[in-house]
């Protein structure tokens, strides 16, 4: 049996999206076997990332400055605010190359089983933003789920009554599907054949 040290790194590693138990100890021996090639730069990242990331203050964003790179873009377009569930619906907008405007962050979605409502989501921010002047449209890209649909509705009610158009993502987004597991041709033609909502 491994040590304790390992059992640890083991467990840590099961907890990451996509790995379980199997998965993480394949990983540890594999981090383990090839220590100056891929385990110490990982450990250098890691901490790098621990000291240095932060949330933007503006739209939820992950970056090392504050507002991050995107918001801090004088060439994004600042008329229209795309809103995303998570930080990787944002990575997964900004793989496709189409969309230049900004974003905005919820922090995840409307889920009566998983005890989150209203309150625990990042609206407030975003109606504040929707009212600038400089702000036309919002752009709704969350997930083709139940959970996600509830969660767009929400955020139109919310931003109805501050003069901005609000569209959805179109085609190319299955029901069920999530902007993570998707395809940047995929992500750029549902962007681009976006609806009102």
């Amino acid at each position: 049996m491994a040590g304790a040290e390992i059992e640890r790194l083991i467990q840590l590693l099961a907890r990451l999206p996509g790995l379980g138990p199997r998965s993480a100890r394949r990983a540890a021996l594999h981090l383990l076997k090839r220590r100056e090639a891929l385990l110490e730069p990982l450990t250098e990242a890691l901490g790098d990332a621990a000291a240095t990331v932060r949330t933007c203050s503006v739209c939820g964003n992950f970056d090392s400055t504050d507002p991050c790179a995107i918001c801090d873009d004088p060439g994004r377009d600042p008329t229209a605010i795309c809103v995303v569930e998570d930080v990787a619906g944002l990575w997964a907008m900004e793989r496709s190359g189409v969309y230049r405007g900004r974003y905005h962050v919820l922090g995840g979605v409307l889920s009566a089983l998983d005890g989150v409502g209203p309150d625990d989501l990042n609206v407030e921010r975003l109606v504040a933003r929707a009212r600038a002047s400089e702000v036309r449209e919002i752009i709704l890209a969350t997930s083709a789920t139940v959970d996600g649909q509830t969660t767009a509705h929400y955020v139109a009610d919310r931003v109805a009554a501050c003069g901005v158009s609000v569209s959805g993502l179109a085609q190319g987004v299955p029901m069920g599907g999530e902007l993570d597991f998707l395809d940047d041709g995929t992500i750029g033609a549902a962007l681009r054949a976006r609806r009102p909502v």
